[in-house]
């Protein structure tokens, strides 16, 4: 593989590395339905407002969702509307693992 092309590869496992969390893939399911404040999504998650600003952080670097302050709140929201197709196919992927996985029994 060239560099050009590791490059490349390596920018995307960078992307699906940042969702890599329970957490972050419920934030983003989360945003999927409607913009969200920080206090929103701490309450929602149950976790104090730093560890979800760390993962909301995360989410931010990797070009996955933006900001918008309005006054003293800020609020999220996903930068990329295709992840409404990716959320379905990793369910997907867990619907035909367990029904390979039934088959197997």
């Amino acid at each position: 593989m060239d560099t050009i092309t590791f490059s490349k590869y390596s920018a995307r496992a960078e992307v699906v590395k940042a969702m890599a969390h329970p957490t972050r893939l419920f934030i983003i399911d989360e945003l999927l339905k409607n913009e969200c404040s920080v206090l929103d999504l701490t309450r929602m998650i149950e976790a104090d407002v730093s560890t979800v600003s760390k993962h909301l952080a995360l989410l931010r670097s990797a070009g996955i969702v933006k900001i918008e302050k309005r006054g003293t709140q800020v609020f999220y929201s996903l930068k990329v509307p295709c992840l409404k197709n990716f959320i379905p196919c990793i369910e997907a992927v867990l619907e035909n693992s367990a029904i390979e996985k039934r088959n197997c029994l």
